[in-house]
């Protein structure tokens, strides 16, 4: 009777297949510590950050867009309110909610772009119609149209503060795609660099549109 403890193939296999699973094994294990080191960790990290700062701009527009449909029908109803400027914000609005804002969008620089561009018009559409509003005495003295003002100021320096994180995550992802060793494991994995607001934006980003009534300037007619 041969002894328990006698070496033998394990159940289920022979011994030249169960030293080729040991060798697969010890060849994951052995990798584990080089993926980690260049920097695969890193990315899924990164990308997380990214994600996460793309929802936040996207809730912030979301926002914005649902303050404007209150805005508008508030200032229809000053007599002779200037309608072509009011046109203009719901046809930018119309442009910038039709773009259907997907998670892949960040991953595809067309797309991005032209979301980009929807929503600069749509934030100097608003600028031009605030500006506007300067001149009818009755708007600003209309107590839904302040309270809309205040929401809407508040939500500009949220999309600020938002885009900011954003293009933030996006630097510190694009440098870790872009850097040695770490730009080895990004063509692995096909971490391609993702997309940011352009430098031509950044004066908007650090500057919201002005919504503050109290006793600005008017503006010319």
């Amino acid at each position: 009777m041969k002894s328990p403890w006698s070496t033998r193939p394990l159940s289920g296999g022979t011994a030249a297949s169960n030293r080729q699973r040991a060798a697969r094994l010890a060849l994951l294990l052995a990798l584990a510590g080089p993926l980690g080191g260049c920097g695969y960790n890193e990315f899924q990290r990164q990308d997380e950050a990214v994600q996460a700062g793309w929802s936040e701009v996207l809730n912030q527009y979301q926002r914005r867009a649902d303050l404007i449909p209150n805005l508008v029908a508030t200032v229809k109803g000053e007599a002779g309110f200037e309608q072509d400027t009011l046109t203009k914000v719901v046809e930018a609005r119309a442009r910038a909610t039709a773009i259907q804002a997907t998670p892949e969008l960040i991953n595809d620089p067309e797309a991005f772009r032209k979301f980009q561009a929807a929503q600069g018009e749509l934030s100097g559409a608003l600028s031009r119609l605030l500006v506007v509003t300067e001149n009818y005495p009755n708007l600003k003295a209309n107590q839904g149209f302040q309270d809309l003002r205040v929401q809407l100021e508040g939500t500009e320096n949220r999309i600020t503060v938002a885009r900011n994180r954003y293009i933030q995550s996006v630097q510190a992802y694009n440098v870790l795609a872009r850097s040695f060793p770490t730009n080895l494991t990004a063509k692995m994995f096909g971490y391609a660099p993702k997309p940011a607001f352009t430098v031509s934006d950044e004066a908007r980003i650090s500057t919201p549109p002005s919504v503050d009534f109290g006793g600005g300037r008017p503006a010319s007619r």
